[in-house]
């Protein structure tokens, strides 16, 4: 689960980690008392105002901005709150700014860039940091591959204690008080918090000699968050593809893409591979769509109504491997589903596994219009084709 860089923050602030200070507010009935709230907590007369949307290149789309007077603020909060924001990773269509964040201005001597995940080649988590930082960590991997450093922490003894040595050693923090225990805070963060990815980009020296989380970007794994109700409370639906919060609703796994072959399958590897065959057979899925390993005809048929709410979807390709589930009442499933919805695009189906040849006669013989298919390439070639 995203959450966004305030919800971060108070995050990290919960393990100690000094952080730049600000309020976040929805409504612009708030602007005014809350950038002079600002002020006047935190001793400042400049602002940054910052965009809270699920994405980043935040700033490069005009998302952030440095206010040095309560004016300035006024104007760019008044603009950034309600704006669609278009940054490299929310695509083309951008993302409604529902949020912002308010926060005092730090006088910055030299910004850093820090994350801890974990790194599946090696089964344990890394830090990862680089002495240049608040620009995207994948240019400097591109441009300047030697500035990125990584420590790992396994399962010796002491392996957190000079995984974080080395980083500030790398970083050349020594000179900074209470460095070493931050360090070993966001790791403890980290891990209390069941983070996916933790994130601080940049994280920044100051001129008073204090280093300091500028933002922050934190990933909970979902699966966790039985454990963080308080976590799980920061959800923000308004963040989340409409479909997708639907799917959820029925219990389904989708996930919206930008072609026109709907794909409905059980289990994440088919769908995956599904979606491979539809565009080495010239096609575009429009989805991924995993019902679950018991398709059955309530599934089927909310797997057609989130596939076909895309307008975009010409053909819909349903790969189904029976094993738990029997083939025969799949096929008995898709029909009764494609009657009751009265669908107007070509349904192609593929079904392999427990009665698949009694399932491809019962398709074939049903007074519905169903292209039945006994292999995946088929399959994929016939959903491609209908639409051509």
């Amino acid at each position: 689960m995203k959450i966004h860089e305030y919800q971060a923050k108070e995050i990290l602030k919960k393990y100690n980690i000094p952080i730049q200070e600000g309020y976040a507010i929805e409504n612009s009935a708030d602007i005014d008392s809350t950038i002079k709230k600002v002020q006047a907590d935190f001793n400042c007369e400049a602002v940054i105002v910052k965009a809270q949307i699920h994405a980043g290149g935040r700033g490069k789309g005009g998302g952030v901005k440095y206010c040095p007077t309560f004016e300035d603020a006024q104007g760019a909060a008044n603009t950034i709150l309600g704006m669609n924001l278009i940054t490299h990773q929310t695509g083309p269509e951008g993302k409604m700014v529902n949020k912002i964040l308010i926060t005092e201005a730090l006088d910055i001597e030299k910004e850093y860039y820090f994350a801890i995940t974990f790194d599946r080649s090696k089964n344990s988590d890394v830090f990862i940091v680089s002495s240049e930082g608040g620009v995207d960590i994948e240019e400097v991997a591109e441009n300047n591959p030697d500035q990125i450093i990584k420590a790992w922490i396994d399962d010796s003894p002491n392996a957190l204690e000079s995984a974080v040595k080395e980083i500030i050693t790398s970083l050349s923090l020594e000179e900074f008080e209470n460095v070493e225990q931050m360090f070993k805070d966001l790791y403890k963060c980290y891990l209390e918090s069941d983070c996916s990815l933790l994130e601080i980009n940049p994280l920044v020296s100051t001129t008073s000699n204090e280093i300091i989380a500028l933002d922050a970007k934190v990933d909970i794994d979902s699966n966790s968050l039985f454990r963080h109700p308080e976590i799980a409370a920061y959800h923000d639906k308004s963040e989340e593809d409409p479909l997708e919060l639907k799917a959820a609703e029925y219990g389904l796994n989708y996930i919206k893409l930008d072609g026109n072959v709907g794909c409905m399958v059980n289990g994440a590897g088919l769908a995956m591979a599904t979606m491979d065959i539809v565009k080495h057979c010239g096609g575009e899925p429009a989805n991924f769509l995993d019902v679950g390993g018991a398709a059955n005809v309530e599934t089927i048929k909310n797997g057609f109504k989130i596939i076909l709410s895309d307008k975009n979807v010409k053909s819909i390709l349903i790969n189904i491997f029976g094993g738990i589930v029997r083939c025969d009442r799949v096929a008995n499933g898709v029909i009764q589903a494609v009657k009751e919805l009265d669908l107007d695009v070509v349904v192609v189906v593929r079904l392999q596994g427990t009665n698949a040849k009694l399932a491809k006669k019962i398709l074939d013989e049903s007074d519905i219009e169903l292209i039945s298919a006994e292999t995946i390439n088929e399959a994929a070639t016939k959903a491609v084709e209908m639409i051509k």
